[in-house]
């Protein structure tokens, strides 16, 4: 839809070896495993062109390859991929493409056949550099690892590097999160992504939960690497996500303040946006999950969709919220209306009360999570949710 910018997300469900934190739709394969790749390429492509319609004729802004393990791939399969993407979307000229890569999986050289395809920022899954921390986590790669993926990505020429970094990790100190940060800024990436670990439903963490950090102790943590990362020039733009100057991580912040993106890829989820009587109406579709039942749609007339369902008007609120308060700098009142359909005035005693509790600050122009707010979102998104 005019107006509303859109991105491509591209999934690939495939990695070494399942993660017992992770809750994304990802399929252990193990070491050596010869993955699909030209077959999940048509796939894609044809996944792709019966989305085309959806774009209404809008230029991409990003795009992120996301896992599972997407370096498990070679480049000349994303060389292949984004000359096909590019044949049938038109790229901004300022394009963000995005590839998310684990140290473990890398082979030497193939970040330079990356850069060579068109990939011009790299998400590395580092999480720790501490080797009881990733043995605690179930990566297999070493902290070494790590610091000689960063050198090869510098060396094949990117100049937009992410670094993933968790903290609150099983017999992890306030000292031992401060070292990880140190070493991440020693490394100097332009993008930290700086997270606590979450046991999330459906994981082998959630059903054999570790030992994890008192909640004092993680607070300590979160206050002294917040410190940290502002005394090196990292400014933080959302709850976890830290950057230089002009280097926020496009993809994300087209996510978080209600931008539209394909989806394609097994599991992939897309979001559309359709003009309506009271604003914009929202749709979320998802991808067939299971890699081999997503290959055999290829040929399929039911086509790759597994889903889709409308936002409601009442959940759109919510939803809304849940991601533009994640930003730092909140969302203008315009924008707010604009995609709720609602001006902010009916939130009324609800936002009174978050106000009052210190969760929001409001200037007349834009809504915004407070510092507390952000710490507390959950809390704040609970209030907005019965008003």
């Amino acid at each position: 839809m005019s107006g509303v910018p859109l991105a491509l997300y591209v999934h690939v469900p495939w990695c070494v070896r399942k993660c017992p934190y992770c809750d994304f739709n990802s399929h252990g394969v193990g070491r050596g495993a010869s993955l699909p790749e030209a077959a999940y390429l048509d796939a894609l492509i044809s996944d792709l062109e019966a989305d085309l319609g959806h774009a209404d004729g809008r230029e991409l802004i990003s795009i992120f390859i996301g896992g599972g393990t997407p370096s498990l791939m070679s480049g000349d399969f994303y060389r292949r991929l984004l000359t096909a993407v590019a044949s049938r979307l038109p790229f901004a000229d300022d394009i963000e493409i995005t590839l998310e890569a684990n140290p473990g999986t890398l082979e030497r050289g193939r970040f330079a056949a990356y850069r060579s395809a068109g990939i011009n920022r790299l998400s590395l899954g580092v999480q720790s550099f501490h080797s009881e921390q990733l043995a605690a986590l179930g990566r297999i790669h070493s902290g070494d690892d790590a610091l000689a993926a960063f050198r090869e990505a510098r060396e094949a020429g990117f100049d937009n590097v992410n670094l993933d970094l968790m903290h609150g990790l099983p017999g992890q100190t306030p000292e031992l999160a401060l070292a990880d940060l140190d070493r991440a800024l020693e490394l100097a990436p332009e993008h930290l992504s700086w997270y606590q670990l979450t046991l999330e439903p459906n994981t082998e963490f959630h059903t054999h939960p570790p030992s994890l950090p008192a909640e004092e102790t993680l607070w300590d943590i979160q206050d002294l690497g917040h410190e940290r990362l502002q005394a090196a020039g990292f400014e933080r733009y959302e709850i976890s996500a830290y950057a230089r100057p002009r280097r926020r991580a496009r993809h994300n912040l087209n996510y978080w303040s209600f931008g539209d993106y394909l989806g394609i890829g097994a599991g992939a989820h897309g979001k559309l946006s359709r003009p309506g009587e009271r604003g914009l109406t929202i749709e979320r579709r998802w991808k067939t999950r299971q890699p081999d039942a997503y290959l055999r749609r290829t040929n399929d007339p039911r086509g790759f969709v597994a889903g889709a369902r409308g936002v409601d008007e009442e959940a759109l609120v919510l939803e809304f919220a849940m991601n533009a308060l994640r930003l730092v700098d909140g969302v203008p009142m315009s924008v707010w209306e604009a995609h709720t359909g609602r001006p902010l005035s009916q939130l009324g005693d609800r936002l009174a009360e978050a106000r009052e509790k210190g969760l929001v600050v409001q200037d007349g122009t834009r809504l915004q999570a407070s510092p507390q707010g952000l710490l507390f979102l959950n809390d704040l998104l609970v209030l907005l949710d019965d008003a």
